[in-house]
């Protein structure tokens, strides 16, 4: 596995713990004994950045379903993708498309990779309009 995959399982990891804690995202990261490194509080930073627009672009894409009715696991690793797409130097959309894909066979349910991908590509083109 690449350096930049270990980043991305390592942020969904922290804006999970944040999730459950009802904290931010930067609260998590700050109380950690170490800091992660650079990519990871990147990824991070971006993800909670672009939270708001994130989860709207979500909510638009996932027709019928609502991003309270979405697994928690989920909706955190297309906000994460989201930010990453939306970061000052993000990788190509295909890269950071698959990625999420292969968080979600990792972390998710079996249908989590196919609804993860159906929505990121349909969040894509509207993101890219708009910025």
């Amino acid at each position: 596995m690449d350096a930049r995959h270990l980043a991305r399982e390592r942020a969904l990891e922290l804006l999970y713990e944040a999730e459950l804690k009802g904290v931010t995202p930067h609260e998590v990261v700050t109380a950690l004994p170490v800091a992660p490194d650079r990519l990871v509080s990147t990824l991070v930073a971006d993800a909670e950045a672009a939270r708001e627009v994130a989860e709207a672009a979500i909510a638009d894409a996932a027709t019928g379903w609502p991003l309270e009715r979405m697994a928690v696991i989920d909706r955190l690793i297309m906000v994460l993708a989201v930010g990453e797409l939306l970061g000052a130097s993000p990788p190509p959309d295909a890269v950071v498309l698959d990625e999420a894909v292969e968080l979600a066979k990792t972390y998710s349910t079996d249908a989590s990779p196919r609804f993860v991908n159906g929505v990121l590509a349909a969040v894509v083109p509207v993101l890219r309009r708009e910025g």
